[in-house]
């Protein structure tokens, strides 16, 4: 398995849509109810096309429990984030982490080591993107790091089952697609429902109306973002991908500057060149 240059391009198209979405939930005036609605919209919206692309081999399945109640961690834990730090601080945190864990664990989890080449790589983008979240503020945010790192470990956990997954899937004639369809409408709704159900539903369903158009857009994106991944875990190592997915904090440091005013500091320009150098790594690796 080698990281080829398309396979770098959709990985990067898929990191773009990836900070789009964690940019529109940062957004909201309500990150929990927000992010719920994005899951129950998005299980109403991908069942058609689960139907549609047909249910993933039963091997894939057990992955797929496992995943969802990851998940129900991550929603959680993303929700904390964004509601007590703002998303310069929390996106990088979050996806800075997980890609130094998942690229620890691959060895015994998946049977992939990396070159030395490929650690400098992973250990370059994990460090720009560091660099893009942590700053003198930071410990000023001690609950939305706590949050922030407790994600880390969550995106971690649930990339390395889905990337077991979804190779089950392809060794036994599915697709990446059908993965990752049947993941998006299994895993969202014990997170949305709880939250709509703590918030009341009289208070919620004008909400969810309301959003429902932009939550649509979300998670198209989300699944979108996610399928290139786990597609790409296929065809390259998991650790390389996890690593190259993490360049979303360049978009969303973008995206909070354009979006959101939070500003683009000297700290994110020196983190987004290390990123660059940590991707040209990667690819030479």
């Amino acid at each position: 398995m080698t990281l080829t240059g398309p396979i770098i391009a959709a990985v990067l198209f898929g990191a773009l849509l990836h900070a789009s979405w964690n940019a529109l939930v940062k957004s909201s005036a309500d990150k929990a109810l927000d992010t719920a609605v994005m899951q129950i919209v998005g299980t109403l919206l991908f069942l058609p096309l689960l139907v549609l692309v047909g249910a993933p081999p039963r091997g894939a399945w057990p992955f797929i429990a496992a995943s969802c109640v990851i998940h129900i961690g991550y929603y959680t834990a993303l929700a904390g984030a964004y509601k007590h730090g703002d998303l310069g601080l929390t996106y990088p945190l979050m996806r800075g982490v997980a890609p130094l864990l998942v690229a620890l664990a691959s060895g015994v989890t998946v049977g992939e080591y990396l070159p030395t080449l490929g650690w400098a790589g992973v250990a370059g983008i994990c460090a720009g993107v560091l660099v893009l979240g942590l700053s003198r503020h930071a410990m000023e945010r001690p609950r939305a790091v706590a949050f922030a790192l407790a994600n880390a470990v969550c995106i971690a956990l649930y990339t390395v089952v889905d990337a077991l997954g979804v190779r089950a899937s392809v060794r036994d004639g599915g697709t990446a697609l059908q993965y990752v369809t049947a993941l998006f409408v299994f895993n969202g709704w014990p997170y949305g429902v709880a939250v709509l159900t703590r918030r009341g539903w009289r208070v919620s369903l004008p909400y969810v109306r309301r959003r429902a158009p932009l939550a649509a857009l979300g998670s198209t994106a989300s699944l979108a973002s996610y399928a290139i991944a786990l597609w790409a875990m296929t065809k390259a190592p998991v650790a390389v991908v996890a690593a190259l997915r993490e360049t979303s904090v360049l978009f969303a440091a973008l995206l909070g500057t354009w979006l959101l005013r939070e500003p683009f500091t000297k700290r994110r320009a020196l983190g987004t060149a290390v990123i660059v150098a940590g991707v040209i790594a990667l690819r030479l690796g």
